[in-house]
């Protein structure tokens, strides 16, 4: 389907796994297909509900941002099983450092970008380009590459939608220091805001501890709010059971958080696993 005639998407496979489609491309975040979050297939995190999608379920996708480096959003077999696709390997866009250990996997398509560097994809049927931000986290594979390769966010613009991934983070000024810096950019891709954007409400308990790497729901409103974002699709809940709340309490707490502010439930909502948003393309 041309850029142009596609209906904006997204459908929540799970944690920080969704599959957005909009400007002609489906677009992958932070795939994990994995039973657990774990280099070893016996202990760590275990699944607690099946993917929204299986892996053979998927389009043939065109992109996959990975944030960083973390079990639970590079997931290895998962993105070997997408390098083997039908029709050609997706392109991965990657925080600094993470290429080496792709290649290792025998990928062949990944560009590692900084804080505020881009490139660019353009396929027969679309074209965007793709800005990774800064965001409050951390990185780590092993208890000896702590803070070695860098994480972040991404901004994804097409002509036809501006969609933003955050990956992990902590509430920091970093988002308003994002929408400052799109709007001020001359570009003809960017402008006028997010059309969506994926955030993180769960994995927060206790705060003592997780309010440096991890936001709760009421932070992950400001989130949006300092984004200047249209719609947010919470994720990163409901699926690995990583901190001390239970898997569904997020959104319970995201909707008090929505009453405070006020927010209608549609400018940031969440989904069933395997469900689909349609959203409404940028105006032409």
């Amino acid at each position: 389907m041309a850029g142009a005639a596609m209906q904006p998407a997204a459908t929540w496979i799970g944690h920080a796994t969704v599959l957005a489609q909009f400007g002609g491309l489906n677009v992958l975040t932070d795939p994990i297909f994995s039973e657990r979050a774990s280099p070893l297939s016996f202990i760590g995190p275990r699944r607690h509900q099946p993917p929204g999608l299986a892996l053979g379920e998927l389009p043939h996708i065109d992109l996959v941002l990975i944030s960083h480096n973390h079990y639970d959003h590079l997931d290895l077999p998962s993105v070997r099983a997408l390098q083997a696709q039908a029709g050609g390997p997706p392109l991965f866009v990657v925080p600094l450092g993470v290429k080496p250990l792709l290649a290792g996997q025998g990928l062949t398509r990944v560009v590692e970008l900084d804080w505020w560097q881009s490139t660019v994809l353009t396929t027969p049927r679309g074209h965007a380009e793709i800005v990774m931000t800064p965001v409050q986290h951390w990185s780590s594979r092993s208890l000896t590459d702590r803070m070695k390769t860098l994480w972040g966010g991404f901004a994804v613009f097409t002509p036809q939608f501006h969609f933003f991934h955050a990956g992990d983070t902590a509430y920091s000024k970093d988002f308003a220091d994002i929408q400052r810096y799109f709007s001020e950019r001359q570009s003809p891709l960017n402008g006028g805001g997010f059309d969506l954007a994926l955030l993180p409400i769960g994995a927060y308990a206790p705060r003592w501890f997780m309010q440096a790497q991890h936001v709760a729901p009421a932070e992950a409103v400001r989130i949006h709010t300092d984004l200047g974002a249209k719609r947010s699709l919470g994720i990163h809940w409901g699926t690995f059971e990583l901190t001390d709340e239970s898997l569904d309490e997020p959104p319970q707490r995201l909707a008090d958080a929505r009453r405070h502010q006020p927010l209608a439930d549609d400018d940031f909502f969440v989904l069933a696993l395997g469900a689909t948003r349609k959203l409404p393309p940028r105006p032409r």
